[in-house]
């Protein structure tokens, strides 16, 4: 990109990043709507996860295809017309009057999001010099972070204060405003001649697609006691075996999953999936603690959320002039150290915790991602090539979707399964020989016939049961977290590069 003047620099990081947190944030700000979206839907329990899953599974087939629209296209129009894209989609999603078209529009608007996060953090590199780098880094965590963690603070806001359809009208000005600045202070285009590999396309789009189905789908079908979730998996094995094979082999730009021979971006993409499980695994999983074990409502339980995004920002901000090659791993080992100390502190969790104990863990790990996110992006590019910029992008955010995948998936399903086993194993000491039992009823005055306490003594259990299943999931969500510190020992950073530590390549 040709040299800019600071004001103009500015405007592009304001348009691009405001574009990339409008797309992060509905990754997680329709969560807190489905039990309104179902009923105006029409929707079961089973059908309205859909609205989730569809958005999930575009973005995660098109996220790979970024470097093959940029240079087909030219990533100003490629921005333009994702942005406009995501806006009218949006407004579609909006206007749905059944669960078939929802699930519809939000496949659509899956579709232009997925492009605008790699292309975001590569036009953020391309307008930074290589000594500011880590600066731009910083600036691209904060809302990739920033995205998924306040979403269900936003969502829960405006489902309680307005309508659910407007967690989908609200990116009608944000997406108008980003359309100006674009169309204004994006100058670069980058476009070039390419052909698209079509066997490579669609091993990549069954293979990714049908994994998406089966970690979004899985829990809610009984995993390997569903047909659907058996063949949706041998598709997913056998597409993506022929998608890697045949990537290697043509070098295609579309889904570059070859330009994983960079050491470096392999294991950065690796300990980012890793984090990113771990990330929204936690912001899948708490709030579901918060309203069904503590009862808070739904925006109390938003705003508990917000001081991990929060402690992040401030974080990132406040190291970006500190990263260089000498210390991404000692940032990297920092961040998932103080992740895994929240995560104690929340394993030691009770029904009787109060505010503090729910913030303080929250700002220890917000400051613990915040060190993790922005090294890990740096990482990744320190020994990529500047023309395979947009393609390490890509693949880079790939691995950060799926991961994030993998981590709600696999966090339901334990959280579900301990749920079951921790309620037998407490139902079994609810009998008239347990003296700890009898001596309640003898202070309470109740007896054991009595359907009243039955029913207290049933709710209690469950109780139990699930806040003992939330501890054993944090407990799991923290060793994914302490689980990047051995990667480290294999990356091999180079003290000075071409490529700085403290971003991917220009352009």
């Amino acid at each position: 990109m040709e040299n800019i003047t600071p004001f103009k620099r500015t405007m592009i990081v304001i348009a691009v990043m405001t574009s990339a947190i409008m797309v992060l944030l509905d990754m997680t700000i329709a969560n807190v709507a489905l039990p309104q979206m179902q009923g105006a839907l029409g929707a079961t329990s089973d059908t309205i996860t859909w609205v989730l899953t569809a958005y999930t599974m575009a973005e995660a087939i098109f996220i790979p295809l970024t470097s093959y629209f940029s240079s087909k296209l030219g990533e100003r129009r490629l921005m333009l017309v994702a942005v406009s894209g995501f806006m009218v989609s949006s407004i579609l999603c909006g206007q749905a009057q059944s669960i078939e078209a929802m699930v519809f529009f939000r496949i659509i608007q899956g579709m232009f999001g997925a492009v605008v996060i790699p292309m975001s953090q590569s036009l953020l590199i391309a307008v930074f010099s290589e000594k500011e780098r880590g600066k731009a880094m910083s600036i691209f965590s904060i809302g990739i972070l920033l995205g998924p963690i306040l979403g269900p603070t936003l969502g829960g806001l405006i489902t309680q204060n307005m309508s659910w359809r407007w967690v989908f009208y609200v990116n009608v000005p944000v997406g108008l405003f980003c359309l100006t600045m674009i169309y204004l202070f994006v100058k670069t285009s980058n476009k070039r001649t390419t052909v698209i590999d079509w066997p490579t396309m669609l091993s990549m789009a069954i293979g990714i697609g049908m994994l998406q189905m089966v970690l979004d789908q899985g829990n809610q079908l009984d995993w390997f006691e569903s047909r659907t979730i058996q063949a949706s998996l041998i598709l997913a094995f056998v597409g993506l075996a022929f998608f890697v094979h045949r990537s290697f082999k043509t070098r295609s730009p579309v889904a570059p999953i070859w330009i994983l021979s960079n050491r470096n971006l392999a294991l950065g993409s690796l300990m980012m999936a890793i984090f990113a499980s771990a990330l929204f695994g936690l912001t899948a999983q708490l709030p579901m603690m918060l309203e069904g074990v503590l009862n808070y409502p739904v925006d109390t339980t938003g705003l508990l959320m917000a001081p991990r995004g929060i402690a992040a920002a401030i974080t990132l901000i406040a190291t970006a002039k500190f990263m260089t090659n000498s210390r991404l791993k000692w940032m990297v080992g920092t961040g998932a150290l103080l992740c895994g100390i929240a995560g104690l502190i929340m394993s030691q969790y009770s029904e009787n915790i109060d505010f503090y104990w729910l913030i303080l863990p929250a700002l220890i790990q917000g400051c613990g991602m915040g060190l993790v996110f922005s090294s890990l992006s740096a990482i990744a590019y320190t020994t990529l090539k500047p023309e395979h910029g947009v393609a390490g992008a890509s693949i880079f955010n790939l691995f950060r979707t799926i991961g994030s995948s993998f981590g709600i998936s696999i966090a339901t399903t334990y959280q579900f399964r301990s749920s079951q086993e921790e309620w037998n194993s407490l139902g079994q000491a609810v009998n008239p020989y347990n003296p700890n039992l009898q001596q309640w009823l003898s202070d309470t005055g109740q007896t054991l016939s009595d359907p009243t306490t039955q029913t207290i003594l049933q709710e209690q259990v469950q109780k139990q049961a699930e806040i003992i299943a939330f501890i054993h999931t944090f407990t799991f969500i923290t060793a994914l977290f302490v689980l990047i510190i051995p990667l480290l020992f294999l990356l091999k950073i180079p003290k000075q590069s071409t490529n700085t530590a403290s971003g991917a390549p220009a352009h």
